[in-house]
């Protein structure tokens, strides 16, 4: 059965050889036919062929869902308090993920999996149609395998966190945490995540311990990503560039070295706005990123502590604001370049064979996200070919 999407006034494909040549590919007055969960055809409203069903659209811009690849969902409790002390001038510090530990942890699964539902729904309706998500707020071996187990009801992405911080009982003894997370927890969590990932800055963990696992990790066939440069600079962007990670996260104090390394390497800089203005700390410039040659992604980290956002569309506005990405280089970011640090070519992009996956937008521009802040423009969302119910 296929089903003909016409009556678009501007369809972003992210395929540069339709449309006007720009690499958000965008043809005007478009139209799109899906074929079960494909895409097959793409192109101007007046060259479609015929299909079973025909959808206008009345004028509204298309463009291919968001691939949010970074969130932390699986948790439990509030830290809105910690949020308000930020924004009365406190610091942002790494520590805080331990209040989060002890909730996740008291929390049964029943609870965590309406949090899952809560907040994968927010995702999608805001036009996000692939998620990656990670563990690590539960830090012992038995929580970040019931995280993983839990998370893979809703996601294929996911990813393994066990060296989010060092939990209190370690603080005495990093080396045995470090131990445990390659060991018995890696074991337990592997079969469960296609993804690992540590969070290597001050006050969570060094290069060194972040080198040994991640090689833990590649050895038990997960494919690195990091977090780091998100507090100060550092070596673990490089080092991110140095084992083949598929992303590094955050880069808010990237050094002119850090983006020469990633512009001669494949690791994906992927920069969380929701971060930032959380957190109030300094904005990274995306050009310097993107003069470079870096490939850049945009996600929510959404997390409890220091980016509670699920909003794409938020995330892209501020990007644009404060980060100094165009609009054009945001909506990319935010779908091309998040399915390049998942390392996936099957989303990203509206062409014949990728995934129907595609937002419809309340809009005449996919400018508008940018252009009208706050305001939810995502009217419809199709994902693997079905329209999302509202």
């Amino acid at each position: 059965m296929t089903t003909l999407y016409t009556g678009i006034g501007e369809l972003v494909t992210n395929d540069p050889g339709l449309g006007d040549g720009s690499p958000l590919g965008v043809v005007t007055d478009g139209a799109l036919i899906v074929d079960d969960d494909r895409i097959a055809w793409v192109g101007q409203r007046a060259h479609a062929p015929a299909a079973d069903i025909r959808v206008d659209l009345d004028g509204a811009s298309v463009i291919p869902g968001f691939v949010d690849s970074h969130a932390h969902l699986v948790f439990a409790g509030d830290r809105s308090a910690e949020f308000a002390a930020r924004m009365s001038g406190q610091p942002y510090r790494a520590g805080g993920i331990t209040t989060t530990v002890a909730a996740t942890r008291a929390a049964d699964d029943a609870t965590l999996t309406r949090g899952l539902a809560k907040l994968t729904a927010e995702l999608v309706r805001g036009g996000v149609t692939t998620f990656e998500i990670k563990s690590g707020y539960g830090l012992t071996v038995a929580e970040e395998a019931r995280a993983l187990r839990l998370a893979r009801a809703f996601t294929t992405e996911t990813t393994y966190l066990g060296a989010h911080v060092v939990p209190p009982e370690f603080a005495d003894d990093r080396a045995a945490y470090v131990d445990l997370v390659v060991g018995p927890m890696l074991d337990a969590c592997a079969p469960l995540a296609r993804w690992i990932d540590v969070f290597c800055d001050r006050g969570a963990f060094d290069v060194d311990e972040t080198r040994t696992i991640v090689a833990a990790g590649m050895d038990a066939g997960l494919v690195p990503r990091l977090h780091a440069g998100q507090l100060e600079p550092g070596d673990g962007i490089r080092l991110a560039v140095d084992v083949g990670a598929a992303s590094v996260d955050h880069c808010t104090h990237a050094t002119d070295d850090d983006i020469e390394a990633l512009a001669a390497g494949t690791t994906v800089a992927t920069l969380l706005p929701g971060a930032e203005f959380c957190t109030r700390a300094p904005w990274p410039d995306a050009r310097r990123f993107l003069d470079a040659g870096v490939t850049v992604a945009l996600a929510t980290d959404c997390n409890p502590g220091s980016s509670y956002t699920s909003s794409m569309a938020f995330c892209i506005a501020v990007a644009v604001r404060d980060m100094f990405f165009t609009p054009a280089q945001a909506l990319w970011s935010a779908t091309a370049g998040g399915a390049a640090a998942l390392r996936r070519d099957d989303i990203g992009m509206l062409a014949v064979g990728r995934r129907a996956d595609f937002a419809v937008l309340e809009a005449p521009s996919y400018v508008h996200l940018a252009y009208r802040p706050g305001v939810p423009l995502v009217r419809d969302v199709i994902r693997s070919g079905r329209l999302v119910p509202s």
